[in-house]
């Protein structure tokens, strides 16, 4: 009985249940967000059953939700590489490069590859035709780490580009990440360095009003914000396994925080300004940490939930891909006369169709990929399976 997935602490599929689940909540959050700012659940019938101000939250917390993942992410990589290297001062850049390639690129260059030809083919939603902006210079901008950076100087791009902001974010934070591991050596520096960031943020954001797609996307912020995370991940190596009431305490703490940022999101900012993003980032890792306490104690899952749970675990995939699904319901809602009473009928059909097609990528495409880079990239078996834990944005 003590060799047991649940006995030492491991969920079955080696995921922890709690951290899905937020990823889930983050990943819906982003999917009502864009279907919202073309079908606003507030105009539909739904509004005659509940009330305006809820409905307006549900469709307008994509932006927190990308936050979410930030920090999750900071966790999960880091907590991985303490569990591989015991330190972060003695992280394999060559191994550490790798698993992040081998986990972005196949699904990125093959979304590249399906948004150019939809863009050479002239296609609605998909061409890109803001002034100033092109086909080239957008795939440069993806690659080269700084597609946020493009949309700040040129404009939003085409919805399905637009979400690869936050990919420019993180992936600049993981190339630099190790490297300044390895040269800071000392914890106390390092630790030092990443609270600094973390705490910046409410005057990171503070600093850039005035440029509003710049504000939402500039890459300090998200790096603050991915450094809480990785925070996180030091202090639960270092706290081991806590007692239950401190679990309990940091899952209500980070529960009461996150959901006085979903729902009343307008109070705070009247009354913490940009401080309302900072209580966003540090909730969500009161969360993070308590599902990780737990998932020590031993395998637990949440009845019921088991739907949001999956849409966590493939949170990257859909992330990439939901934009499809989103402006093919849009296009069908207005083909059939688009009726904003019924609109809120369209969630139901792109919700679930947005997790199959993140399933069929998964299947299809990122597993077996990464699968065959891991083995050749780091002389690995090839038959190894991913972690799954080293999801990014996600």
């Amino acid at each position: 009985m003590a060799n047991t997935p649940c006995a030492t602490g491991q969920a079955q599929d080696g995921r922890n249940p709690g951290i899905d689940l937020l990823r889930g909540l983050a990943i819906v959050l982003v999917i009502l967000n864009h279907l919202g700012l073309r079908i606003p659940l507030k105009a539909t019938a739904l509004a005659d059953v509940l009330p305006a101000w809820l409905l307006v939250r549900l469709n307008y917390n994509g932006y927190e939700g990308v936050f979410v993942f930030f920090v999750i992410s900071g966790f999960l990589i880091t907590a991985n590489a303490l569990r591989r290297w015991g330190s972060l001062e003695r992280i394999d850049l060559r191994a550490f490069y790798a698993r992040r390639f081998a986990r972005i690129m196949p699904c990125l260059l093959a979304l590249l590859a399906v948004l150019s030809l939809l863009h050479l083919l002239a296609v609605p939603d998909y061409t890109i035709v803001r002034e100033g902006q092109s086909l080239p210079r957008a795939i440069v901008a993806v690659l080269g780490l700084h597609l946020n950076w493009y949309e700040g100087r040129t404009g939003y791009l085409p919805g399905n580009w637009d979400v690869l902001w936050s990919l420019s974010i993180e992936e600049v934070f993981y190339l630099g990440f190790p490297v300044a591991c390895l040269l800071l050596r000392r914890r106390a520096v390092l630790v030092t360095s990443l609270s600094v960031l973390a705490l910046s943020l409410p005057w990171a954001r503070a600093a850039l009003h005035g440029n509003e797609i710049w504000l939402e996307k500039a890459y300090l912020p998200g790096m603050a914000a991915i450094a809480t995370g990785v925070l996180g991940a030091l202090l639960a190596q270092r706290w081991g396994v806590p007692p239950a009431r401190t679990t309990a305490l940091l899952g209500a703490l980070g529960a009461v925080g996150l959901l006085a940022v979903l729902l009343d999101g307008g109070a705070l900012w009247h009354w913490l300004r940009d401080g309302y993003m900072l209580v966003l980032t540090l909730s969500s890792l009161c969360l993070v940490l308590a599902s990780h306490q737990r998932q020590l104690r031993g395998c637990w899952t949440v009845p019921g939930l088991g739907w949001l749970r999956s849409c966590g675990r493939l949170s990257y995939e859909i992330y990439l891909s939901h934009m499809f699904v989103v402006f093919a319901a849009v296009r069908l809602f207005k083909s059939t006369g688009g009726d904003l009473r019924l609109g809120f009928l369209w969630y139901l059909l792109a919700l679930p169709l947005c997790w199959l097609l993140g399933a069929a990528v998964e299947r299809g495409l990122s597993l077996p990929c990464e699968r065959w880079l891991r083995a050749r990239l780091m002389r690995a078996p090839a038959a190894e399976a991913r972690l799954p834990a080293d999801a990014a944005v996600e």
